[in-house]
């Protein structure tokens, strides 16, 4: 049975079009099974039936019948959302008969539900004229085979080829992906697919005729795409930092002869063409990468099949493809690259989206720091179809939407609008302090990684930083920077900022963030090796960061030092005893700083339980609420396939979040909040109804919080929050927010209301407008 799935699943992927895939079940399936009948129903929401779209065994002629929402056997399976497996279907009172089927002959009934992110789509029959029940290894292999036809049809509606009778002629199918939120913001735009240049494994190996001619012509490509990145990293130059940067050097280095240049030579030297010679060294190498465990060396695949890809275009002397990028353009592939980034214009760029990939990837990181929404691993899209679509692209949910319906694009479109009015209306808040209407005040920091991030923040009136993300420096380079190259970074976010705060976070690698040439493979590094935990063991590293910071703080004294992921008080002990060794080594060498304020990040469950113990050893607490959601919840926040069940809003979490405010202040502790839940005009009302010192946030999140902040009182807010904590569900306690928000006349704060089902709506062709 294993060995036919497999086959029968190649055969459905291979399929130019549903009605072609469905056919190959039906039959496949019929046989595999050795039954009499197999059929596929596809459920339609907006009729509320099913139409039976292909079998084998009925009536062929039957195609295209309905059948009502709860009618017959097969809306029981729908309703129930499990399999139905019954010896003689005709005696069950729920029996449907359908003359046009001519199915009156057979008795023995399974259907199974098919069912794509908790959403029905239709139900998979088999039947057979001998009265028994299937046996269950039939029962599991058809449960299978329905999962496996969730994924075709879910595509298939996305690309518009399921055309249900109520639609219009060529109108399009609206849908919605699921990937990880890669950069915060939203575009809507027109959908512009980069397919690679040239498909490395279509070349065969073959003799050179000429190896000097075959070596030249290796060369002058080697040389085009060198001038191909400079150019690229040149139109960049004015939207990204000097280390961004550094990310086209890597490339070049890669091309460098005593790199993958020098291996392709040398096997062309041995006789075989350049293409061929290219071929070989190239999937070497991104075997090589797919192969390793550790996320961001994976990613490190993508640049060489990239670079390869490029090469080999030259190489075939194809003409470079002149793309037109629409006004409004969101760029698709599947898997972005930052050379790809930098060859659309960038007043004509407003989305990114990427079928693989992760908040880790390259383009990620650039994207964040340019400002451009972005989703990475929409695994489920079907990128390659979809050139021209109009599309949202949600990077604050992780999610994309094809061919939106007027309704849902006007709700994303007051989401940009008013993004837009708030930056250029609150130009006047800027330079003033957030107090609420019943004098407290509230001070609004930020979170930053890139030198990019700062303009961005001052302009909207940052009071400070809130969590500066040491680690990005480290991750876009090939060697841990030296302490005098840490030192000159830590030096330009101190003075962008002086004499306000700026918190920096000590490294933070592991889990999702890993360094290429520091390798951390693990089955789960979530729970494993991450943080703190790492710098402990390491304090040749920790020591050099500490002195870094405390050297570049010289004159300034606005440094706060933030230790991540602490599970005990006994980490925070060794961490304080290595501060205080690198501050008197500091000392020594006669630089004059003082000693700074020094805090840990809740966002570990255990620490929860011993705020009252850490706070008699540092200065400070600030939450991560990323990291401490997903932990008390146990959700992977980057996995799309489980994104439903990470809510901030979650009882538990809200309970955890003031069981810290009260305890830190119960010692005489300030508590901030660093993750993104203090960027949230929601949150933010309970945030400060709990008791919260700071809020950190996005600098983009910035002025809608300040103008909620504005525009209530702590009072009021107290109000909310005992209203929500004797709530037991996250999603009541939003709409609760959001009902509260709305009454008190700042409604226009808020995302659309209701998440939409892209299944549930009437679209029209031309719904969306220009991308913002």
């Amino acid at each position: 049975m294993l060995n036919t799935l497999r086959r029968i699943v190649q055969e459905v992927n291979a399929a130019h079009d549903l009605e072609t895939a469905l056919d190959i079940i039906v039959t496949q399936v019929r046989q595999a099974m050795h039954t009499e009948v197999c059929s596929v129903y596809l459920f339609d929401h907006e009729t509320n039936q099913y139409t039976l779209m292909a079998t084998e065994g009925l009536n062929r002629s039957a195609i295209g019948i309905t059948i009502g929402r709860s009618e017959g056997l097969v809306g029981q399976v729908g309703l129930r959302e499990e399999p139905i497996n019954l010896e003689d279907a005709p005696t069950h009172p729920k029996f449907l008969y359908l003359e046009e089927t001519g199915e009156e002959c057979f008795h023995a009934f399974l259907g199974v539900p098919i069912i794509h992110h908790r959403q029905i789509l239709g139900v998979l029959v088999v039947q057979q004229r001998e009265r028994r029940r299937f046996r269950e290894s039939e029962e599991s292999f058809l449960v299978t085979m329905s999962a496996q036809l969730a994924g075709v049809i879910a595509h298939a509606e996305a690309t518009g080829s399921i055309k249900k009778s109520n639609r219009k002629s060529g109108e399009p199918y609206e849908a919605k992906f699921s990937g990880v939120a890669g950069a915060p913001g939203v575009a809507i735009g027109e959908a512009v697919v980069i397919l690679p240049p040239a498909f490395l494994s279509a070349v065969p190996d073959k003799e050179a005729e000429d190896a000097g001619h075959e070596l030249h012509s290796f060369q002058q490509a080697l040389e085009s795409v060198r001038e191909d990145m400079r150019r690229t990293a040149s139109k960049l130059a004015d939207r990204i930092r000097p280390e961004e940067q550094a990310l086209f050097d890597v490339y070049l280095r890669m091309l460098d002869d005593n790199a993958i240049g020098a291996e392709v030579s040398a096997l062309i030297r041995q006789g075989q063409w350049a293409q061929g010679a290219l071929r070989q060294v190239i999937e070497e190498h991104v075997r090589a990468f797919e192969m390793m465990e550790d996320p961001y060396l994976r990613e490190r695949a993508v640049d060489v099949k990239d670079l390869g890809r490029r090469v080999l275009a030259y190489l075939q002397e194809e003409n470079r493809v002149n793309i037109t990028y629409p006004e409004s353009t969101i760029l698709i592939s599947e898997e972005v690259t930052p050379t790809m980034l930098g060859e659309v214009p960038k007043e004509k760029l407003v989305g990114l989206v990427s079928v693989l990939g992760s908040v880790n990837s390259h383009v990620a990181i650039l994207a964040r720091a340019m400002g451009i929404p972005t989703v990475m691993g929409a695994v489920d899209l079907p990128y390659n179809q979809l050139s021209g679509k109009k599309m949202i692209v949600d990077g604050n949910l992780g999610r994309v939407y094809l061919s939106p319906s007027s309704e849902l694009c006007n709700q994303y479109q007051e989401v940009v609008d008013e993004e837009k009015q708030f930056i250029a209306g609150l130009e006047g808040l800027k330079g003033r302090p957030c107090i609420t209407r019943d004098n407290f005040r509230i001070p609004l920091w930020v979170n930053t990684g890139l030198m990019t991030d700062v303009m961005r923040s001052l302009d909207r009136g940052a009071e400070g930083v809130g969590l500066y993300r040491t680690e990005v420096p480290f991750m876009i380079r090939e060697r841990f920077p030296s302490e005098n190259e840490q030192q000159e970074i830590y030096r330009a976010q101190l003075q962008a900022f002086a004499p306000s705060p700026v918190t920096m976070r000590t490294l933070d690698i592991g889990g999702d963030k890993s360094l290429s040439y520091f390798p951390i493979e693990e089955d789960n590094p979530f729970l494993g090796w991450r943080g703190i935990r790492v710098t402990l063991d390491h304090p040749e590293i920790f020591l050099v960061q500490i002195r870094a910071m405390l050297k570049a703080s010289a004159g300034l004294n606005n440094l706060r030092i933030m230790l991540p992921m602490i599970s005990s008080v006994a980490e925070v002990d060794d961490a304080l005893h290595l501060i205080h060794r690198a501050y008197g080594e500091v000392v020594s060498e006669g630089v004059n700083v003082q000693f700074p304020p020094v805090g840990v990040m809740i966002e570990v469950p255990g620490a929860v339980y011993q705020v009252s113990e850490f706070v008699k050893r540092v200065d400070f607490l600030s939450i991560g609420s990323n990291d401490l959601t997903q932990y008390i919840l146990a959700v992977d926040r980057n996995n799309p396939r489980v994104a439903d069940l990470y809510h901030s809003f979650h009882p538990a979490v809200l309970y955890a979040l003031q069981s810290v405010v009260k305890d830190a202040h119960a010692a005489g502790k300030p508590v901030s909040i660093c993750g993104e839940m203090a960027g949230e005009p929601l949150a933010v009302v309970l945030l400060v109804a709990m008791g919260f010192d700071v809020l950190s946030m996005n600098a983009t999140n910035l002025p809608k919080v300040k103008w909620v902040l504005s525009n209530i009182s702590v009072g009021w807010a107290k109000e909310v929050l005992s209203k929500v904590l004797v709530l037991d569900d996250a999603k009541i306690i939003h709409s609760t927010l959001e009902l509260e928000l709305r009454k008190a006349g700042l409604g226009k704060i808020l995302t659309p209301a209701k998440e939409l089902n892209p299944t549930e709506i009437s679209v029209s062709p031309n719904a969306c407008g220009a991308g913002i």
